[in-house]
């Protein structure tokens, strides 16, 4: 038995347990009524008014004047996931980790001691309130599609269970789109096909569906049989740190593109440092409007996490990937990966009196930034977005 825990509208659940005084209002985090930002997270209030993650704050408030903008706290809502994690580990150490607010638990072999899967389940529900005082959704299910599925099916405070026998009676009413991969581009597809329903794209010959979507075409078809192999894979250190934001209104000048990126880079190495983690590895990715995607990325001598550092690669790799004409950038993302400790990095007999002096900069900058937010201070280029009209929408990742 697979489990998918899903904290309910996580981050403002968080900020309404804090705040008693705003429950029963609708608030969202990210974003405020003046600014270009967007909606982090938006509580049950205020998705009654067609709010939800990741759209303009300023539409936002346009939906719901009355609407109540927090600014977001990574940092808290990292410490809250630690000990809903620690809840998960109780039953199990087969954990998989989504994000902050998601996770795959794999109790298959728990039943012995804990019952089955819809008690443990039930069980981790309880838990969790008890805990943090918040609420989570859980889809019990034998697989990870099909558990996922199920979290989402009746929130909030949801334990819905797929039964093993009966997932095409689960499945097929269910609309084609919540099958993973059919996006926009792909449900328009669907549509002018006449598949509306599970049901009806499991009555589609597999030959078809590859003629109609090439590889993925046995991807649907198997999810539309509730088929998913995936094992829940439990891994405690991020392999990857990354960030990335896509623009709504895409960007064409050189000097924006660098401010954003170079934002993007200070975030990626502050993670680091965070972490107590030195890069080898560093990343670039830039979405071109027409959708085109590029990657580049360069392996460094010496592994760092100071942000000059990663920035002078990052800059050089931006220089030789982006044109001097193009058709307008939609997205772009940093990151780093293959990851060492400090204590195990051999030091140099020789010290570099620059990079020290980065190093002394980094250090007092998150010290600023920690006690006076993300916001209060940055570097001069990475200020230049500000005077742009460019929306974005962000992403991070520890992957």
């Amino acid at each position: 038995m697979i489990l998918h825990v899903d904290m309910d509208a996580f981050y403002a659940s968080v900020e309404e347990r804090n705040r008693p005084e705003l429950q029963g209002k609708p608030l969202i985090v990210g974003g405020t009524k003046e600014s270009r930002g967007v909606v982090a997270a938006a509580n049950y209030e205020a998705r009654k008014y067609g709010i939800h993650s990741a759209m303009p704050a300023r539409e936002a408030f346009r939906r719901c004047p009355e609407l109540i903008s927090i600014p977001p706290r990574i940092d808290l809502y990292a410490q809250v996931s630690r000990k809903i994690r620690e809840i998960f580990f109780h039953y199990t150490p087969l954990v998989e980790p989504l994000s902050l607010d998601e996770a795959f638990l794999d109790v298959t072999g728990c039943r012995n001691l804990f019952g089955s899967g819809p008690e443990i389940a039930q069980k981790i529900k309880t838990e969790i309130f008890s805990e943090t005082q918040l609420v989570a959704s859980v889809g019990v299910a034998p697989n990870k599609f099909l558990a996922k599925i199920a979290s989402d099916l009746e929130k909030p405070d949801a334990l819905v269970i797929v039964d093993g026998e009966r997932i095409q009676e689960f499945l097929d009413p269910l609309p084609v789109g919540r099958i993973w991969g059919v996006g926009k581009v792909t449900g328009t597809q669907f549509e002018r096909m006449g598949i509306r329903t599970i049901r009806n794209l499991r009555e589609l010959d597999l030959r078809v569906l590859q003629s109609q979507f090439g590889s993925q075409g046995e991807h649907f078809y198997k999810l539309a049989r509730g088929i998913d192999t995936r094992k829940v894979v439990p891994d405690r250190e991020a392999k990857s740190i990354s960030h990335e934001r896509t623009f709504e209104i895409d960007i064409f000048d050189q000097e924006s593109i660098n401010a954003w990126a170079m934002e993007l880079t200070e975030q990626v190495a502050r993670r680091l440092r965070r972490h107590k983690l030195l890069a080898r590895t560093v990343h670039l990715k830039v979405r071109f409007a027409n959708f085109k995607t590029i990657t580049r990325s360069y392996t460094l001598e010496n592994v760092t996490n100071v942000t000059a550092i990663l920035w002078s690669h990052v800059s050089r790799m931006i220089a030789a990937a982006i044109p001097e004409r193009h058709n307008g950038v939609r997205l772009i993302g940093v990151g780093t990966s293959h990851f060492e400790q400090p204590g195990k990095v051999q030091k140099s007999l020789f010290a570099d009196e620059d990079s020290s002096k980065q190093k002394r900069l980094d250090s007092v900058a998150d010290q600023i930034q920690d006690k006076f937010g993300l916001n209060s201070l940055a570097r001069g280029i990475g200020m230049l977005h500000d005077i742009t009209k460019t929306k974005a929408h962000e992403n991070r990742e520890d992957v």
